[in-house]
């Protein structure tokens, strides 16, 4: 699996021009807004003109189809799956407004009004947003001005609006980047993992779902693959208020109904979905997160039954046990987590010992660095499965037979893997993403002419007993053959190449010392080191 080389792709598309364009646009709120603000001002008013041709298509209809009687009747909407918009939330309202000192308020007052009339939308859009944010009346005409040039009905088959959503909320989490940006899974990741385990029909849960995107990707696999996406169920949890706006939105603007809670609340403390068994769990939940629970809380809480309870100071351990308590009998689970968790000591290792023991994982992958906004660190991909034995279960449609997986464990690694692009991010090319699941379902089924091989500085599948032997570690590197990684580095030359570079800095910290000494002796202090 050698590392492909950067192609250039050219994308003749006019749909990446608009965005681009409305990108731009937005850009001119910035300075005004901070940028984990406005991106929900742009995203409201996407959400807002979608909505508005929809019901615009919709009216259309009604009028065509002789029912005038029932254009401002909100069921005639509903069946159709189209929000029903009274006049002064409808598109060209604002837009005829778009100049007057009060488009913000005029705003505020589409979105709460929409929101009381379609129950699908109750908690999903900004509260008293543009009027308390004091945008720039001109700044924020001219961005109305450049989405209604927009169709948003455009292109339907291939999801115009939301390829356009879902580039924004890339945008915003590059914008945003390290320790800001946790609403947002790169798009390569996410796509990984739905065409690892394929959640074709069913239930799927994410615990910590920020904008949606686990759940989009999904039913885009049910769509690619001819299924019904009528028959997956969705079930989420957001903690951030603004961050469960995004995904209700996010779901809403491609007709996806889901349930992610009465409101936006803390998965450990107040969980919405305590009786769910779900067929696939999909999740990134936050990283090494510190302080989740004080030493007397959540002590007893039935997700723990029977492994340690997870420590306060790393939450890593409480979200893997909080999803295999939501696994039904035949469920799977993809997650990302941060490599710490594959070794650590303590609590968590007698945890993933029981894990392990329970024959419960059954996938380890780490994936290459910088392919986060949000941090630069290699992180892991676990797999974990409720049912390893033979068995048959119906995928895309047709049946599947997977070979017994019982006592085994695939540690793959994706590191020499990857594209760059946005200058200094990593993501997965759309050839690498098959070739990938491939080597997985290789396997787990008994489908492929090829028989599944343990292939150096990429895959190994291991056995308890070796896992055993390890002392229960699940880093891949301790189970993967590798061969080739540094025959050809030159380490003196290396040295040498770190050792100029560390005196370099030395003497720009001396530097910077010294000017700073300077300006305080300018200024007639003179300061003793």
């Amino acid at each position: 699996m050698a590392k492909e080389k950067k192609t250039t792709k050219t994308n003749s598309k006019p749909s990446k021009n608009v965005e681009e364009t409305l990108w731009e646009s937005a850009n001119k709120l910035r300075g005004s807004v901070e940028s984990s603000e406005y991106k929900h001002v742009v995203l409201s008013l996407i959400f807002l003109k979608y909505a508005s041709d929809k019901f615009e298509e919709r009216r259309q209809e009604l009028i065509a189809e002789g029912k005038e009687q029932y254009m401002e009747m909100v069921e005639f909407y509903a069946q159709k799956n189209v929000f029903y918009l009274p006049e002064i939330s409808r598109w060209s309202y604002l837009i005829a407004q778009a100049k007057q000192a009060d488009i913000a308020l005029k705003i505020d007052t589409a979105l709460s009004t929409i929101e009381r009339e379609n129950v699908a939308l109750r908690g999903a859009l900004p509260d008293n947003y543009y009027s308390r944010l004091g945008l720039d009346t001109s700044k924020l005409a001219s961005l109305l001005d450049t989405i209604n040039k927009i169709n948003t009905l455009v292109d339907k088959e291939n999801d115009f609006i939301g390829r356009v959503y879902e580039y924004f909320l890339k945008k915003f989490a590059l914008a945003e980047g390290k320790g800001k940006g946790e609403f947002y899974t790169p798009k390569s990741i996410v796509k990984l993992i739905v065409e690892m385990i394929e959640p074709y029909k069913g239930k799927i849960y994410d615990p910590a779902c920020g904008s949606g995107g686990m759940f989009i990707q999904s039913i885009k696999f049910i769509g690619e693959h001819h299924g019904n996406k009528k028959e997956l169920s969705i079930y989420g949890q957001e903690y951030t208020a603004a961050t469960y706006k995004l995904a209700k939105m996010n779901l809403a603007i491609r007709g996806i109904v889901g349930n992610l809670g009465e409101s936006p609340e803390n998965t450990f403390f107040q969980d919405q979905h305590k009786d769910l068994k779900a067929d696939y769990i999909l999740a990134n939940p936050p990283f090494n997160q510190k302080e989740w629970r004080a030493e007397n809380e959540l002590i007893d809480d039935a997700r723990w039954r029977g492994y340690d309870v997870p420590p306060t100071g790393n939450a890593n351990y409480a979200w893997i046990l909080n999803m295999v308590s939501k696994l039904a009998q035949n469920g799977v689970a993809g997650f990302i987590l941060a490599n710490g968790a594959l070794s650590g000591g303590g609590t968590e290792y007698q945890i993933r010992k029981k894990l392990i023991e329970n024959d419960l994982v059954e996938a380890v992958c780490i994936l290459p660095q910088d392919m986060f906004y949000t941090t630069n660190i290699s992180v892991t991909l676990w797999i974990l499965n409720r049912n390893k034995k033979a068995r048959t279960a119906e995928v895309n449609g047709q049946m599947k037979r997977y070979r017994d997986r019982t006592g085994q464990i695939l540690f793959m690694d994706f590191r020499q893997m990857g594209i760059p692009f946005e200058k200094k991010f990593i993501e997965f090319s759309e050839q690498e993403i098959p070739q990938i699941a491939l080597a997985y379902h290789t396997w787990q089924q008994t489908a492929y002419e090829t028989a599944y091989q343990n292939i150096p500085e990429f895959c190994y599948s291991a056995t308890l007993e070796e896992v055993r032997e390890k002392d229960y570690s699940l880093v891949p590197s301790k189970y993967i053959e590798f061969v080739n990684r540094d025959e050809n580095i030159d380490f003196d030359a290396k040295m040498q190449t770190l050792q100029r570079e560390f005196a370099d800095l030395l003497r720009a910290e001396q530097q910077s010392k010294q000017d700073l000494l300077t300006v305080f002796k300018e200024l007639g202090y003179e300061i003793q080191l």
